[in-house]
């Protein structure tokens, strides 16, 4: 009797997907890489499911609240701090914790934050035997901003700091240059250019509002070990390390309440105009007061975005709403930052009510009837004491914009 030999089948290993890209590769709440991960989460056409891995630079997230809300797919946070240093050790933690949901997915998404060195998250497909064996690094994306990028590669970083666009774009396997349309052909020509010399084996894919095809990013097997070597030989080396620049820096919030919209503005058209160029990223999820919606905003640099965002309302009564904020940039100031944010709570009553007879400023003062209070974000509507019975609004309750009669 001759004894068979039994072999066992490994399981398949699961391909996983590096989505990178610096600190405002986007421009509005839907425009970056978070944009791009929503595009492929709601794709009916490749017919896969996959878990996401997400990562922060702060302590609180922001893009989990505006991923795509009908997707079936778990989502992973790793949160406060950069997911290829402080928290790498989380992140091979949630590998292994979602592949025993294997059957589940047909695939993992890591979407680092802006800040992050892709080399450390390269490196733990290869230096981690568990990881090694359950996965298998299908490509690393990098988005990039059109408008911002050429600047942002040519950034000089103290001695020893690591410039991450420049890292993010040398591994990238395909890189999305996005935003296309704020910038002409001549400096679109420019960055291909320049990524070329970088790295000249990424294919680059021209973009608007981060939309490409997924097939052109999922399961193309692209990821190359030897062209990594090859630019940085000691990659795989146990003693890699990097420093990040510590004047970047993240300040974030989180405090229930509502917001005044009026003099939420005000403080941020203020804060774009004197410090823009010290913020590379922001963004947050607020409540204002007489609104059903929440209200989103993102932003980067001099660039603002935000409008109350249709069909995403709050569930929970007024005094349960929490607004959070993250800002992410040069020299922050966090308590000022902190404190001007709070100072657009709304914290007292209103001084009248509906039907108190007052004068409202309409550019002079008109007599008129209070109708209704916070309505659409604003304290008061009055109807003005004229043939129209016109309606204006207050959008703070001071004496510059409405008063008690006489």
């Amino acid at each position: 009797m001759t004894k068979r030999k039994m072999s066992i089948a490994k399981a398949p290993k699961i391909p996983v997907t590096v989505l990178t890209g610096f600190l405002g590769s986007g421009r509005s709440q839907y425009l970056g890489k978070t944009t791009l991960l929503n595009h492929i989460l709601s794709d009916n056409t490749h017919g896969m499911k996959f878990a996401v891995i997400e990562n922060e630079f702060g302590e609180i997230g922001i893009d989990e609240k505006i991923l795509h809300e009908n997707v079936e797919e778990e989502v992973v946070e790793v949160m406060n701090g950069c997911i290829c240093c402080t928290v790498r050790g989380d992140l091979v933690v949630a590998l292994k914790k979602l592949h025993k949901k294997v059957k589940m997915f047909d695939g993992i998404i890591i979407e680092t934050t802006g800040l992050a060195d892709p080399a450390p998250v390269v490196q733990t497909f290869f230096i981690d035997d568990d990881v090694k064996e359950m996965y298998n690094l299908d490509s690393v994306i990098t988005v990039v901003d059109a408008k911002h990028i050429l600047e942002r590669l040519a950034e000089e970083k103290p001695e020893g700091v690591e410039n991450e666009s420049v890292e993010q774009v040398c591994f990238a396997d395909r890189v999305l240059l996005n935003k296309t349309d704020l910038v002409d052909g001549k400096t679109l020509d420019q960055i291909e250019t320049k990524v070329k010399e970088l790295n000249p084996s990424a294919s680059i894919i021209r973009c608007q509002y981060s939309k490409v095809d997924p097939k052109e990013l999922l399961n193309i097997e692209a990821f190359n070990l030897k062209r990594v070597l090859d630019f940085e030989p000691d990659f795989l080396a146990d003693d890699q390390e990097h420093q990040h620049d510590q004047s970047v820096s993240s300040v974030s919030c989180r405090v229930k309440g509502n917001l005044n919209q009026e003099m939420l503005m005000r403080w941020i058209s203020r804060l774009i105009e004197e410090d823009g160029a010290n913020l590379y990223r922001y963004k947050g999820v607020l409540a204002v007061k007489g609104m059903a919606e929440k209200f989103v905003f993102q932003g980067v640099g001099m660039l603002f975005d935000g409008a109350f965002a249709a069909g995403q309302k709050w569930t929970e009564p007024e005094e349960d709403r929490e607004n959070v904020f993250v800002f992410i940039g040069k020299n922050l100031k966090s308590e000022w930052l902190k404190n001007c944010f709070k100072a657009c709570l709304v914290t007292n009553s209103l001084r009248f009510k509906v039907g108190d007879r007052v004068k409202a400023n309409v550019g002079e003062w008109k007599d008129g009837v209070v109708k209704k209070v916070w309505d659409e974000g604003n304290a008061y509507r009055i109807e003005v004491n004229d043939r129209k019975k016109t309606n204006v609004w207050a959008p703070i309750d001071v004496d510059e914009y409405i008063r008690a009669v006489n």
